[in-house]
């Protein structure tokens, strides 16, 4: 019988985590949980709510009484707030401006990291996100921290936005995520680091086949 493994992926914004996370799922029949997603969702509906961003026992408190759930479908994960779909809304220029902020809560993260073990806690499973690694699936038998340029990380964001009929400035982008960058590496609570067992990809000169066939040959390998 073959051995079922938990695999973290962790990395920067626009690295590719979620592309690669899920077409790694895909291919070995494992579930995937795109962490990024649940932080957006309970960052939407803050905004929604006119919540502080900054003031993280209301955040906190929020969360706790929220439901957020992952479904997997024909088009992809979806992402469902309190039963209504929402996987569109989290995408959007204002969840992305904040979700940094919102995450960066120690309370409200050790929330979500007791629901993300809860998911991952049976094996089978594929989970990206900023501290998977370091905090979540600590024991995770194969680890992942993969990044790329920021240039080329914008390109590829742009390309998204333009697919989702987002309309975005490069330059812009770029800042962006330089700035995301700087706030999830320098957050007290389960900052952006590579875990000392992962291991590291730089996904910029590479395609999603590439990487996902790298990530597919180091699963197999611990799976038997």
């Amino acid at each position: 019988m073959t051995k079922q493994i938990q695999i973290a992926i962790d990395g920067p914004a626009a690295a590719g985590k979620s592309t690669i996370a899920k077409k790694a799922a895909e291919l070995l029949g494992y579930t995937y949980v795109d962490t990024g997603a649940m932080y957006r969702a309970i960052t939407y509906k803050a905004i929604q709510s006119n919540i502080d961003l900054q003031d993280g026992e209301k955040l906190t408190n929020i969360l706790n009484k929220t439901s957020i759930e992952l479904k997997p479908s024909p088009k992809g994960q979806l992402v469902f707030l309190d039963n209504q779909e929402v996987t569109d809304e989290i995408r959007s220029k204002e969840v992305t401006a904040s979700v940094s902020e919102v995450a960066a809560h120690a309370d409200l993260r050790k929330e979500m990291v007791l629901r993300q073990l809860e998911m991952g806690k049976n094996g089978s499973i594929v989970m990206d996100g900023r501290d998977i690694g370091t905090h979540v699936l600590t024991n995770a038998e194969l680890k992942i921290f993969m990044s790329a340029s920021v240039e080329e990380r914008a390109r590829r964001r742009f390309l998204e936005n333009q697919k989702r009929g987002i309309s975005t400035n490069l330059e812009e982008l770029i800042e962006e995520i330089a700035l995301r960058d700087k706030m999830d590496s320098e957050r007290e609570a389960s900052p952006l680091i590579k875990a000392e067992d992962a291991i590291f990809i730089d996904t910029t000169s590479l395609t999603i086949e590439e990487v996902s066939e790298k990530i597919m040959q180091l699963a197999k390998e611990r799976m038997r």
